[in-house]
């Protein structure tokens, strides 16, 4: 970040400053250098009074850790010797979530349950031992250098903040769920995070959202902790969720969806090289959250490679046509291991289909939910941040066999195009000169 651009971002709003600086800060992919934070919040740490909101830190995918408490096995976060292996049936039933014909998405659980914020990921394999890969913990480091005091470091003994009361908090989710469903589960630690101020402290909270935790958050903003309806409808839009939010920091949050998150649902994917093990198609096809980060049909992100016309992924028939997902016939060895009790491959493939078309449908409801062009009420303001420097990823060709090509790359963040962080709706069709987005933005870095 140039000197110009940290003195444009301090002359906004001081509160708005603090929180924009601090995310531009602690959320560098890619930095020459590590960026002096007492310098820089030097003057706010020293001005730590009661006008600051407390702040909660909403991560991306995979940005929470997930364990299974039974066992006390590691489902993600952790890549040791004992952490749930997806590449055998136990640790693939683990990491997908379970499948079952006719049942509601928000009745398919399991054990697994989120821990905390992922600030840095845990090697210990082979010849590799030991070894830390930074996460969320510059984000973490940076409201630290501000004097945040955060509330899961507090309880877990790691920092002593002599019984000061907590300033930051951390909302770890379960990435594979549904987004809409943890709104219900944020609005009750935003009520927390409100409620363990001083008397007479601040009534409301300011977040900073990156990835799919800016969808948890722009949902939240406009239902609050209502879920959406199990018919297809949707909810009331009364900003309830604003009514506790002062600041939404949106951090390369796709919007409109990425086309990566096709490649890796019919490709599946492997998170770090042959370090991690591999996340097959019919794991990652278990979790509705993934399906809902697709881009939407009406911009046109995934075309048929023969006439350039925008192809249907939310249409079911689609996937089995092309054999993607959970509906390839070369995933039933992963799905055997899914589905221990259910011999019959016929059968198996119906439930696999069953999920797919429910995890597809609901997509499809949340996306209308968040794409309802409105302007939230006055005293919620909502800032975007979002890369442009690294060519990413934008339109695939899909062939007849229904393999897929990057047909075209545009600005963004290597995963996040820009138009997709702004939600710009010109993006597929005619050419018009200013941004066409249902999000209102008060700034845009």
């Amino acid at each position: 970040m140039t000197q110009s651009h940290a003195a444009a971002i301090r002359a906004a709003t001081p509160l708005a400053a603090a929180i924009l600086g601090i995310a531009m800060t602690g959320c560098a992919t890619q930095a020459p250098q590590q960026a002096d934070l007492g310098a820089i919040y030097d003057v706010a740490a020293q001005n730590v009074g009661a006008d600051r909101n407390p702040v909660i830190v909403i991560p991306g995918i995979l940005g929470s850790k997930l364990e299974s408490p039974d066992s006390r096995v590691p489902v993600w976060g952790s890549f040791t010797y004992g952490a749930a292996d997806p590449d055998t049936a136990e640790g693939a039933r683990l990491v997908a979530l379970p499948m079952e014909t006719g049942v509601p998405l928000r009745d398919l659980r399991d054990e697994v349950v989120p821990t905390e914020v992922l600030d840095s990921l845990t090697l210990d394999v082979g010849l590799i031992r030991g070894v830390e890969l930074g996460a969320y913990v510059d984000i973490l480091r940076t409201l630290g250098a501000g004097k945040y005091r955060d509330q899961t470091l507090g309880q877990a003994g790691a920092v002593d903040y002599a019984g000061l009361h907590y300033t930051c908090f951390q909302f770890a989710y379960d990435w594979r769920r549904d987004v809409a469903e943890q709104a219900a589960l944020l609005h009750a630690m935003v009520l927390d995070a409100i409620a363990a101020q001083p008397e007479g402290g601040r009534d409301r909270v300011d977040i900073v959202a990156h990835s799919m935790g800016g969808m948890v958050l722009r949902y939240y903003l406009r239902y609050g902790p209502t879920p959406l309806p199990e018919d297809g409808s949707l909810p009331e839009l009364d900003w309830e969720g604003a009514r506790y939010v002062e600041n939404a920091i949106l951090i390369g949050t796709p919007s409109a969806g990425s086309s990566l998150a096709l490649v890796q649902m019919v490709e599946g994917v492997n998170f770090a090289s042959l370090i991690t093990p591999t996340y097959r198609p019919a794991v990652l096809g278990t979790m509705p959250a993934i399906y809902q980060l697709l881009p939407r049909t009406r911009h046109a992100r995934v075309v048929d490679a023969a006439t350039g016309g925008a192809i249907d992924i939310f249409d079911p028939a689609v996937w089995e046509r092309y054999g993607w997902g959970l509906a390839d016939p070369d995933q039933d060895r992963v799905l055997a291991q899914l589905l221990p009790g259910v011999p019959d491959p016929a059968d198996r493939r119906r439930i696999a289909l069953d999920q797919l078309a429910k995890s597809l449908a609901r997509a499809e409801q949340f996306h209308r939910a968040i794409d309802i062009p409105a302007a939230p009420p006055p005293g919620t303001s909502i800032h975007l941040i979002a890369g442009d420097a690294r060519p990413t990823a934008d339109v695939l060709e899909v062939d007849s066999g229904g393999r897929l090509r990057v047909a075209a790359f545009g600005p963004g963040d290597d995963t996040v195009t820009r138009v997709s962080a702004l939600m710009d709706e010109r993006v597929g069709g005619a050419y018009m000169p200013r941004l066409r987005s249902p999000i209102h933005f008060d700034s845009v870095r």
